[in-house]
């Protein structure tokens, strides 16, 4: 299936998303609700201890299913969904976070699909009940394997659920998410009841009930949150309160941030609830909605980086199949068409950034101890030891290729002054410095260094002359961003 490039963010924008939401509540997991007005972080800390940025047992198990569909491989596959449940097991052996019914199961017999399956069936029958949230909260790469199918969609979604889960509310959990997913991914569009019809009457009728009851009432109201369904219900509710653009500066995509914020004040199982809000919220609005000061700090097992789950999540929807330049895969990007593409300046206002093209990243200035990225770079393109950021911005006057501009174009500057008063020197790069760099470096010079924007384009020109934004990315730089409450 051939997606869009807006497709391709929000399709970029699922485990990220995911990522995002378990590692911002890691640290207030089993805790109380919070106040609507608390400010939440990705603090780390928590009952495990966890670094900031660091996620838990929600993405670390989704992990493997989504290396296996980004490798090709079909999960409807026995053999596939063995190796999946031998990194389960291998990882449930070290892991400091296991639920009690996924180590109860992981941990008593060979790690095969089959065998797990029957240790589900008999951990269900003892206890008379299997439905906690574990599978619920990695289920969402299974939505990236088939975008184009969603009635496979459906089956594998509870195929891959029943491994560990074998309650029917977990089932139905993972087929309604993954389907609602997928439609997020394809249209953009928030809508948890686009699946119902793939259950049973008698299931679809009592799943509408519990979609309206999450729709009345606040994260808070769901405290058995370890239960499938409260998990389900505290997920959406989390996501439903749609953000209004104010003159306090907030824009459409500040909506992911918003929520997983809500999902997180909700309080109790906080990473999972926020883990699975986080990957519809990445599907409808992009990686490019994720705030920049989560993408640099997030990580976890195996070792993957916020960069990383982006090209895990482009890999897994392309199948494995590799696009334009060996994209998302290529280890080195090449651009050596375009021409010019080393340019290279200091910006105008601040001698701590530079300002070029990408062809500079082979023969950086000594002094620059950070990269910010604004268009598409190898994984192996930005030299080792490096910070780097990598930003997901088009250079195209079509405003569809760019539906998040506002806020992207506000957060890369916000990130840019954040590099700086950590202290580091700065490469602000695009291809060749005409478009996407220029309309950044004079944002970053109007929101942070109290510059007018009209003459931080002009001065920023006087430096780089071929600097021309394209039409849509000068119409963005309006006034109201001087200030910084944009």
């Amino acid at each position: 299936m051939r997606l869009t490039p807006a497709q391709n963010d929000r399709a970029a924008g699922v485990i990220l998303g995911m990522a995002c939401g378990d590692a911002l509540g890691a640290g207030y997991e089993f805790g109380p609700p919070l106040p609507e007005d608390t400010i939440v972080t990705m603090k780390g800390g928590g009952g495990f201890g966890w670094a900031p940025g660091e996620w838990t047992d929600d993405t670390s198990m989704a992990i493997p299913i989504a290396q296996a569909i980004a490798a090709g491989r079909d999960l409807q596959d026995e053999a596939v969904l063995d190796d999946i449940v031998a990194q389960w097991v291998d990882w449930a052996k070290t892991a400091p976070d296991v639920g009690i019914q996924l180590r109860a199961v992981l941990g008593r017999t060979e790690p095969t699909a089959a065998a797990i399956r029957v240790v589900a069936r008999e951990h269900h029958d003892r206890h008379g009940r299997s439905a906690g949230n574990g599978s619920l909260m990695r289920t969402a790469p299974v939505a990236l394997a088939y975008l184009d199918d969603p009635a496979a969609l459906a089956t594998v979604a509870r195929d891959v659920s029943s491994l560990t889960h074998f309650e029917e509310d977990a089932g139905d959990a993972c087929v309604l998410w993954c389907l609602a997913i997928r439609h997020a991914v394809l249209t953009g569009q928030l809508d948890v009841r686009i699946g119902l019809d793939a259950l049973s009457p008698e299931r679809r009728t009592l799943w509408a009930s519990r979609i309206k009851t999450a729709e009345m009432f606040p994260p808070s109201h769901f405290t058995k949150n370890g239960w499938v369904v409260e998990a389900f219900q505290g997920a959406w509710s989390s996501t439903i309160e749609r953000v209004t653009v104010t003159c306090t500066g907030d824009v459409p995509a500040d909506h992911l941030r918003q929520s997983l914020e809500r999902a997180v004040r909700g309080g109790r199982d906080t990473d999972t609830v926020a883990a699975i809000a986080g990957s519809l919220l990445g599907a409808a609005w992009g990686a490019s909605a994720v705030p920049a000061e989560w993408r640099r700090i997030v990580h976890g097992w195996p070792g993957l980086s916020g960069a990383q789950l982006v090209r895990l999540g482009l890999r897994a929807a392309k199948h494995g199949v590799a696009g334009d330049g060996n994209w998302p895969a290529a280890e080195q990007f090449d651009y050596s068409v375009y021409g010019n593409i080393s340019e290279l300046a200091r910006h105008p206002h601040d001698a701590g950034l530079w300002l070029g093209g990408v062809g500079n990243l082979d023969h950086l200035p000594a002094e620059v101890t950070a990269v910010v990225s604004l268009c598409r770079v190898g994984t192996e393109q930005v030299p080792a030891g490096l910070e780097h950021i990598e930003v997901w911005l088009l250079d195209e006057e079509d405003p569809a290729l760019n539906p998040n501009l506002d806020f992207v174009l506000r957060d890369t500057a916000d990130a840019v002054a954040d590099l700086r008063a950590e202290g580091h020197v700065v490469f602000l790069h695009c291809v060749q410095a005409i478009s996407r760099t220029p309309t950044v470096a004079a944002l970053y010079s109007a929101r942070h260094l109290g510059i007018p924007i009209e003459t931080a384009l002009a001065d920023i020109t006087l430096v780089l002359p071929l600097a021309n934004p394209n039409p849509t990315f000068a119409a963005a730089l309006s006034p109201r961003y001087m200030d910084g409450s944009f």
